[in-house]
């Protein structure tokens, strides 16, 4: 089976606890559409920004989202919750599925420093497999402003990525770009969810492996399910979206080698930009 429902949801959630509402959501969701197999919700939905709000593996929301999987027989991507681990937090996705299993949990590679303070960086990509179906890849917001990360996605086989955000601020409009360009330079579904208001600004997207827009939502809350059809992208990947670039056969037999990637921080120019801090700190 190549052809696959996912839903969308662009909440309208609060600074604050919002866990058993989600879980009512998918369950809404799926009496209302039977025949949907999988959900997608924003970035720290459950609770909002603020590592106070952190919770160990296996905590609360983990556990509610679980039991709210199984009873909705969905595969369930609840956004992202700040993780306790020790004394470290990461923002921390989990994959759970329609048996209430948790299979995948991506840490968020680049917090958005130097305003998500107090956030340590996750380490790896993140793809699982839907069995009988095919690969997807699993990043959180700021992560996608970073090419590579949805290139190593795609080079691991993902054919659709799924990115909960939460943004509110006035760069939404590069964000919509970056999921189109992100979509058509790896020949994959790029789903971007982002928090309605009063938390986020919304206007989350699908784009279609072409980069084409599938689905472009408003500001208000909006539920956005959509079909994918990996066949297609397996497709495009053989022959070129519309039969033109076949972007990551030619990315693999390019002879070019990047070293700034063996050694980034000897990089001369990138060492004269100064460090990481908030604009105005001396």
């Amino acid at each position: 089976m190549a052809r696959f429902s996912i839903a969308g949801l662009q909440l309208e959630v609060h600074a604050r606890d919002n866990v058993d509402e989600i879980c009512s959501e998918l369950l809404s969701l799926k009496r209302r559409f039977p025949w949907l197999d999988m959900a997608l919700v924003p970035e720290l939905a459950s609770y909002g920004a603020g590592v106070k709000h952190a919770e160990p593996r296996g905590g609360r929301a983990e556990q509610a989202y679980q039991a709210a999987a199984k009873e909705a027989g969905l595969w369930f991507v609840p956004g992202s919750i700040y993780e306790a681990d020790g004394a470290t937090v990461f923002n921390s996705a989990p994959v759970i599925t329609p048996e209430g299993e948790i299979i995948a949990r991506h840490r968020k590679i680049y917090p958005f420093l130097p305003y998500e303070k107090d956030v340590a960086c996750g380490n790896s990509v993140t793809v699982f497999d839907v069995p009988d179906v095919g690969t997807f890849g699993l990043s959180i917001c700021y992560d996608m402003w970073f090419p590579e990360t949805t290139r190593a996605m795609a080079c691991a086989g993902a054919e659709v990525i799924l990115h909960p955000s939460l943004t509110n601020t006035i760069d939404r409009d590069a964000e919509l770009a970056i999921a189109r360009a992100s979509a058509a330079t790896n020949q994959c579904y790029f789903f971007d969810m982002n928090c309605a208001a009063p938390v986020g600004n919304g206007r989350s997207i699908v784009a279609g492996p072409g980069g084409e827009v599938l689905h472009q939502a408003g500001e208000a809350k909006e539920i956005m399910a959509i079909d994918v059809d990996l066949d297609l992208v397996r497709r495009i990947r053989e022959d070129g979206w519309n039969r033109l670039g076949q972007q990551l056969k030619s990315f693999r037999d390019t002879d070019v080698d990047y070293p700034l990637y063996s050694d980034r921080k000897a990089a001369p120019f990138l060492n004269t930009l100064g460090t990481l801090k908030m604009p105005g700190d001396t």
